[in-house]
C-alpha cells in the first residue's frame, strides 16, 4: 500500500445488483464522514469478488428515510454503475478489462479504489499516450490520450462559455503538432483569439492579409456570397451558372470580347470548363459577357434579371470589404502560391494557420469556411499520404447548424465530407462548440473522441449521453457541475471514460482576443479619444490597412 493510500479503505457492502448497476450500503455518524471523497459523486470505487475487483462509478447517494440524524449512525445508500473489472497478473501488475466477467455477490465488500487499480483503468496499454492533465479523482495520476486515435477518428471539445474550452483546444493542438511533426493545422477562429496562443509556430490570416480570389470559389460558394442566401433569385442564379464557364474559357484563350461567346452557344464555347472548375477568370470578362447577352435582340433570359445580377456583382467588386476577393491577385493564375501559403506548404516551422473570421463580412464567412474545408480535403487526398491536416472548427454550430433551413449548404457539405471520408486521406476534423444540441448531428456523430466540459443545457447533455457507447453513461448526470478546466473524456483516444482536469498553461500560451489583456490596465479613469476609435472603425469597414 503506497504512502498516499489511506490505512482504512472500507466503504460498505453490496446490497443489490442488476447487472449494470449496484447499490452499496454503508453508515456514517457525521456529515464530514458522510462526504468522504472516496464515495463522492463521480468517483470510482472497487468491489471485491475474491478473484477480481469490480470497478464502479458513483453517480447517486441517498438515505432510505431522506433524513439525517446528527451523532447517530445513518444508513447511506450509494448507487454505482459497473464499469469493468481488474485482475492481478501472474507476473505482477494489474489488468483492467471493460465489462463484467464475474459479478459480485450480495455482501461483497466495497472500498476506495487502489491507486494502482485507478492507473490501470485509464492505462492506454500499447498505444502511445500523451499527457494532457491529471485525473480529477487523484491528481498524482496523469490523464493521457492517444493523439493518433484522436486525430484519425476526429474529435470534439464541448462546453459552455468560460469553462476553459478554448484553452483545452490550444493544449490539444500543441500536443498534436509535437507528436506529428508533418501535421498542419487550420483553425477557423470566429473570435480572433488563437493567434496569441501560437506566436512562434503559426501564421495569421485576417480580413487585411487574406488573398482569396473570387475564381477559387465554386459556383455554390460564390452564389452564397452574391445572393446572400435569398430565395426567389433562381433566374439570376442560372445566368451566373452559365456565364462562369464562358469567362473561364475566355481567360484561357485570351479572347477579350469575341461575339462567339454567347449564352445561346454556351455548350460549344465553355469547352472543358464548368462553373466549379478551379481555373481563373476575370470579373471584367464576366460583366462583358453579361452586357453582350443583354444586347441581343432575343436574349435567352429576361433583361431585368441580367441587370439585377450585374448590379449585384458590381456592388461586390467596389465594396472595400471584399478586396480580398477582387484585389490585384484576382487576375492572376497563382493558385499554387495562395494554397501553399494558406496551408503551409512548405510549413517553414509554422505548421498552424489561424484563420481569423471575425473581421470578414458576414456575407462571406460561411463561403470562406467552405473553401478552406474543401481545399484541406482535396490537398490531403491528392498528396498520396504526404500531407496531413487538422481542421479545427471553433463555434462549429454557426456554420454547420442542425437546422438545414438556416442555409450554409456549401459549408455543411465540405465539412461533412471531411467527417465521413477525411480519415482515409489524412484530413482530420476537430469540432469545438458550446451548443452541441444546435450542431448538425451527422458531423458530431463522426467524432469518435469527445471532451465534454461543463454543459448546463438539458438538450446538450442529452446529446452527450447518447454519444457515450460504453457503460459510463451516468457520468453525464453531473456534467453540469464539473469545474473549470475539467472534462469528461470518452471515445477512441482514451482507455475508458475519464473525468480529468486539463493541465495548467502559462498565460502567454492561452488563446486571447485582442484587447482582452486587462492585467496592466490603469486603475484610474482615462479620457477616451472617441475620434481615434471612430477612425479605426472606419478603416476596418473600408478595408484599409492592406
Amino acid at each position: 500500500r503506497g504512502e498516499r493510500q489511506p490505512s482504512e479503505r472500507l466503504i460498505g457492502y453490496l446490497t443489490s445488483c442488476d447487472g449494470a448497476r449496484a447499490t452499496i450500503s454503508t453508515k456514517a455518524s457525521s456529515l464530514a464522514e458522510s462526504s468522504s471523497d472516496f464515495w463522492s459523486i463521480g468517483r470510482l470505487i472497487s468491489i471485491n469478488t475474491g478473484t477480481a475487483r469490480i470497478v464502479g462509478l458513483v453517480y447517486a447517494m441517498r438515505t432510505p428515510s431522506g433524513e439525517w440524524q446528527e451523532d447517530e449512525q445513518n444508513v447511506i445508500l450509494v448507487d454505482v454503475e459497473l464499469v469493468g473489472e481488474i485482475t492481478d497478473r501472474k507476473n505482477g501488475g494489474v489488468e483492467f478489462t471493460r465489462g463484467i466477467g464475474t459479478y459480485p455477490c450480495l455482501g461483497a465488500v466495497a472500498h476506495r479504489i487502489r491507486g494502482a487499480d485507478l492507473e490501470a483503468v485509464h492505462d492506454l496499454g500499447g498505444r502511445g499516450g500523451v499527457e494532457i492533465g491529471t485525473l480529477s479523482q487523484d491528481d498524482s495520476i496523469k490523464a493521457t490520450v492517444c493523439i493518433e486515435d484522436m486525430l484519425k477518428r476526429h474529435f470534439a471539445v464541448l462546453g459552455t462559455t468560460g469553462v476553459g474550452k478554448s484553452s483545452a483546444v490550444t493544449m490539444l493542438v500543441r500536443k498534436a503538432v509535437q507528436e506529428r511533426p508533418k501535421l498542419r493545422v487550420m483553425i477557423l477562429d470566429p473570435h480572433n483569439e488563437y493567434a496569441r496562443a501560437f506566436p512562434e509556430n503559426s501564421i495569421t490570416l485576417d480580413a487585411r492579409t487574406l488573398e482569396l480570389p473570387f475564381w477559387m470559389f465554386r459556383y455554390d460558394e460564390l452564389a452564397d456570397v452574391v445572393f446572400r442566401g435569398r430565395e426567389g433569385l433562381d433566374e439570376e442564379a442560372d445566368i451566373l451558372r452559365e456565364l462562369i464557364p464562358l469567362a473561364r474559357s475566355r481567360f484561357q484563350t485570351g479572347q477579350m470580347g469575341s461575339s462567339q461567346n454567347t449564352l445561346l452557344k454556351r455548350p460549344l464555347d465553355s469547352g472543358k470548363f464548368t462553373a466549379d472548375s478551379p481555373a481563373p477568370y476575370r470579373m471584367s470578362d464576366l460583366l462583358s459577357l453579361l452586357e453582350d447577352a443583354m444586347g441581343k435582340l432575343d436574349p435567352r433570359h429576361q433583361r431585368h434579371h441580367m441587370r439585377a445580377l450585374k448590379g449585384r456583382l458590381e456592388s461586390l467588386i467596389y465594396d472595400p470589404r471584399f478586396q480580398f476577393m477582387f484585389g490585384k491577385t484576382a487576375i492572376e493564375d497563382n493558385l499554387d502560391q495562395i494554397i501553399g501559403h494558406i496551408f503551409r506548404v512548405p510549413h517553414a516551422h509554422r505548421p498552424i494557420t489561424v484563420f481569423q473570421l471575425g473581421g470578414l463580412p458576414s456575407e462571406v464567412t460561411n463561403a470562406v469556411a467552405s473553401i478552406m474545408s474543401r481545399l484541406a480535403f482535396d490537398i490531403a487526398m491528392h498528396s498520396d499520404g504526404q500531407y496531413e491536416i487538422l481542421l479545427m472548427c471553433e463555434e462549429a454550430h454557426r456554420y454547420v447548424p442542425q437546422d438545414s433551413n438556416m442555409g450554409f449548404a456549401p459549408t455543411r457539405l465540405s465539412i461533412a465530407k471531411i467527417a465521413k471520408e477525411g480519415r482515409k486521406y489524412g484530413c482530420y476534423l476537430g469540432i469545438v462548440t458550446q451548443r452541441p444540441g444546435e450542431l448538425d448531428p451527422t458531423i458530431l456523430s463522426q467524432c469518435s473522441t469527445v471532451f465534454a466540459m461543463r454543459l448546463a443545457n438539458d438538450k446538450d447533455q442529452e446529446i452527450i449521453r447518447s454519444a457515450i457507447a460504453d457503460s459510463s453513461a451516468s457520468t453525464i448526470t453531473f456534467l453540469s457541475s464539473i469545474g473549470n478546466r475539467e472534462a469528461i473524456a470518452f471515445g477512441e483516444a482514451v482507455a475508458t471514460t475519464m473525468r480529468m482536469r486539463f493541465a495548467y498553461q502559462e498565460r502567454h500560451q492561452l488563446p486571447q482576443a485582442f484587447g482582452d489583456d486587462f492585467e496592466n490596465m490603469p486603475t484610474a479613469p482615462v479620457d477616451l479619444n472617441i475620434g481615434n476609435i471612430i477612425g479605426r472603425m472606419r478603416m476596418l469597414a473600408n478595408g484599409e490597412g492592406r
